[in-house]
């Protein structure tokens, strides 16, 4: 028994140690990738550097070049922002171990203009009557003309005084403790965070951009201490995006989409992918409030969706990618997704084919319109047509009409396509767009909802969560790196979230950056955006 007992307390001791050193192991793993990346954005400054002085020896040099400093800095800006994630993450490990934190040195910056401009307009008073010209004229009171102008950004630095006390009988200071900032080693208040962070994402206006306009207003924040910034807000914000992740997955029913997205690579760039997932009940008068996550990859691989939804069942609105196939799988752990396809994408294989307009400015003859495709289009739309009047109510409603007055028109369209592609070559356009909804088990896929309430005819709430990045492209160009593109969907997370529940993104932005140090993690769920109430203070203003 004595020796079962030395035995226990030996294996214990050493299970101990093994987790001490696990523990340290972690923490200087947490130190390495830290020094690691910001080695990484040093020498990425030091080029970016030497090119700008190189340009400005040899005079103004080629657009190739021009374009390759543009690179340059967004390749630094999200080292930077990298680099500050890792350091924070080592410095959070180190808490908890006996290995040293790290902290990595910073430019340093400039000091903050101390200006806060000032405009009173007094028009002249008149000396002499406009009669008579009499100069004895006495003031009876004023007009005043209200002009509405746009009044240009200011800046302005915030002094947070904290007055030191000392006692007479023991020596002791007082002092009250030091404000809460949103990021560690805090400089920039809420407000001009959220800006930089909207602006970027929301506005798709990159940080060398941002700098330049900053600059021409009196205020010099280079690149690198933005980049800094973006890189700790991303930080400090992820417990918002970890409940906005928890409440989409939670969702029986989502929209699935896809675009494409240019990632920096050597030698130019390759095609990369945004994918974004929504949940969105309010067409059928669901009470959960809608919410995005997105996700970045470098390609198009089925196995990204299989990762992002995994441990998920429910219904999945989504196009007729091939990527989404294992999730319909009968084995699938913890259970197949039921697939609904999108009406929107089968209208459109048959509009192409019957747009008069198009055809018209392409000057082609009329007979490239096919009759057949321009009957499809008229027989989806008349489904389209009903869909409008019965969105937004509930689920039983929505069904009851469906079947009533959806069902016989879809069930008239399949018999109609099925005769006409009877008489086609499967080579012609229109037989092609028939086959896209006869494919395999894909027409039981778009009238899966005939049968529940809850589906919708379209993904265009995906679709509509995509619009922004479309259009951003033009901006941004691409994505510097693939933790560029990771950072960049955890910001569209919230930034679309937040505009699906009619919320101004960069005023719920301060305000979450503003209170969330001071939030309990029990009171984190306060500041989602279906939940947020303003500040009184900003409420006030």
């Amino acid at each position: 028994m004595p020796d079962t007992a030395s035995e226990i307390a030996r294996l214990r001791a050493a299970l101990a140690a093994s987790e001490a050193r696990a523990e340290a192991a972690e923490s200087e793993l947490a130190q390495t990738r830290a020094v690691v990346s910001t080695s990484e954005a040093m020498i990425k400054h030091l080029k970016l550097e030497i090119a700008k002085l190189r340009r400005e020896h040899y005079g103004h040099s080629s657009e190739r070049r021009a374009r390759l400093i543009d690179q340059m800095e967004l390749q630094l800006e999200e080292l930077e922002a990298a680099a500050t994630e890792d350091e924070i993450e080592a410095l959070n490990v180190a808490k908890t171990s006996a290995v040293a934190g790290f902290e990595r040195r910073r430019p340093t910056r400039k000091p903050f203009p101390d200006h806060l401009p000032r405009e009173r307009i007094v028009i002249e008073a008149p000396t002499t009557c406009s009669c008579c010209g009499s100069d004895r004229i006495v003031k009876m009171g004023e007009n005043i003309t209200e002009t509405l102008e746009v009044i240009p950004r200011q800046w302005k630095v915030i002094q947070t005084v904290r007055e030191k006390f000392t006692c007479r009988i023991c020596e002791k200071i007082s002092q009250p403790p030091a404000p809460f900032h949103p990021t560690p080693r805090g400089w920039a208040g809420p407000n001009l965070l959220a800006m930089v962070l909207f602006e970027k994402f929301g506005q798709h206006q990159p940080l060398n951009r941002q700098a330049e306009r900053y600059a021409k207003e009196g205020v010099d924040l280079s690149l690198s201490t933005l980049a800094d910034q973006v890189g700790a807000c991303a930080a400090a914000l992820e417990p918002i995006h970890a409940l906005i992740r928890t409440h989409v997955l939670a969702a029986e029913r989502l929209h699935g989409d896809d675009t494409t997205v240019p990632l920096l690579a050597k030698g130019g760039t390759q095609t990369a992918r945004l994918w974004t997932y929504v949940r969105d009940d309010r067409p059928f008068a669901g009470g959960a409030p809608p919410a995005a996550l997105f996700y970045f990859s470098r390609d198009r691989e089925m196995a990204h969706p299989n990762r992002h939804l995994a441990g998920w069942q429910g219904v999945l609105q989504a196009d007729a990618y091939g990527g989404y196939n294992d999730l319909y799988r009968g084995g699938r752990d913890p259970g197949p997704v039921l697939s609904a396809l999108c009406w929107s994408h089968a209208r459109r294989k048959f509009f192409e084919l019957a747009d008069i307009k198009e055809n018209a400015r392409q000057k082609k003859p009329a007979h490239d319109i096919s009759p057949v495709a321009l009957e499809a289009v008229k027989k989806i739309d008349a489904i389209f047509d009903i869909e409008r009047q019965i969105n937004g109510l509930d689920v039983a409603s929505r069904l009851e009409a469906r079947h009533r007055l959806v069902r016989p028109l879809v069930e008239d369209l399949h018999d109609w396509m099925q005769a006409e592609q009877g008489t086609m070559s499967k080579h012609n356009p229109v037989a092609k767009a028939i086959a896209y909804m006869f494919k395999k088990d894909r027409w039981d896929a778009f009238t899966l909802f005939l049968n529940d309430g809850r589906i919708c005819l379209t993904n265009n709430a995906a679709e509509r969560a995509l619009r922004g990045i479309a259009l951003g492209r033009r901006s941004w160009l691409f994505a510097g790196s693939e933790r560029g593109g990771d950072r960049a969907a955890f910001m569209y997370s919230l930034i679309v979230t937040a505009k699906m529940n009619d919320i101004d993104p960069q005023a719920w932005l301060a305000d979450v950056l503003a209170r969330l140090p001071s939030k309990t993690a029990s009171r984190v769920p306060d500041l989602l955006p279906w939940n947020w109430q303003p500040s009184e203070r900003r409420r006030a203003a």
